[in-house]
């Protein structure tokens, strides 16, 4: 697990605008099953009235033109960048395979999946994941039985009360919004960044986060980066995922961050508060 620590300026507060709700469905893959299961999610999505839905072909083409290349690990302003792209409040991006799986004991079957990401195209954030599975004797079982998920009244429901309540919480919240012109000022190593009259905060010690079992059930790897603000004391205060994974990698940051503590910052051997990005690198354990 790779910590680094980087040191940012303030940033911009986002503007949200009140308007009706515009989403965008991405294919979950180029092709195969990601196409056909993002076609009927979509569909299923675009049979309420509350929601209008960006037509799929110039969403695809807008994500092309803005350079995205299916990935399920984004900073905040390359997730803005894309919805902004696209034109719409929020975007479900994602991945849907069916694999043959083998286990050690019992019969090989088929499993069929899609991981679904809901990000918001004002602050970049990941509003929520999921990771529907099913299993089958053969691929076309399995496929069903997801396909058939992706279309059921409950599911729909489902999503629509997430994107009101997204809605809602923008409304009422200011988000931190990442610009690409945010100045790096400092770069701290293991022993904390140094000159003449700064020191950066050092944690009394490193904490690791363990790699979550959702991650290893979908093979999951991806880097989070968690804003924090350290105060005069060397405690912490706010918390923010700056950089999203999903699959339980973002909580295991955001867990192991809330535990850490710091010798605090200093400038001209003075304590004093600073905002800091932590680095997390997840990788699959070695098996």
């Amino acid at each position: 697990m790779c910590l680094g620590i980087f040191f940012l300026v303030a940033p911009a507060q986002s503007q949200i605008v009140p308007r009706p709700i515009t989403i965008a469905v991405l294919d979950f893959a180029r092709a195969g099953m990601g196409k056909l299961a993002a076609d009927r999610f979509a569909a299923n999505l675009a049979s309420t009235t509350s929601l209008s839905i960006v037509d799929r072909d110039l969403g695809h083409a807008a994500a092309r033109g803005a350079g995205y290349a299916w990935s399920l690990n984004m900073s905040l302003s390359e997730a803005r960048d894309l919805g902004a792209a696209i034109g719409c409040d929020f975007y479900f991006i994602g991945d849907a395979q069916t694999v043959r799986r083998s286990p050690s004991t019992g019969p090989a079957y088929f499993e069929s999946y899609a991981s679904i990401f809901l990000v918001s195209s004002r602050t970049g954030r990941l509003i929520s994941w999921e990771r529907p599975s099913f299993q089958g004797s053969k691929p076309e079982a399995a496929e069903r039985l997801l396909l058939d998920q992706l279309t059921k009244a409950d599911t729909q429901h489902h999503y629509l009360s997430e994107l009101q309540q997204a809605r809602e919480s923008e409304r009422h919240q200011r988000e931190i919004a990442f610009e690409r012109s945010t100045p790096v000022i400092e770069e701290g190593d293991d022993e904390g960044k140094t000159s003449e009259s700064f020191r950066s905060p050092r944690p009394y010690r490193r904490l690791k986060p363990a790699y979550p079992d959702l991650a290893a059930r979908a093979d999951a790897e991806g880097t989070v980066d968690v804003l924090v603000d350290i105060d005069q004391t060397g405690e912490i205060g706010r918390v923010d995922v700056a950089r999203w994974a999903g699959f339980g990698l973002d909580d295991a940051a955001l867990d192991t961050v809330r535990q850490l503590h710091f010798f605090p910052a200093t400038r001209d051997g003075i304590a004093i508060p600073i905002r800091v990005l932590l680095r997390y690198n997840f990788r699959r354990p070695v098996r």
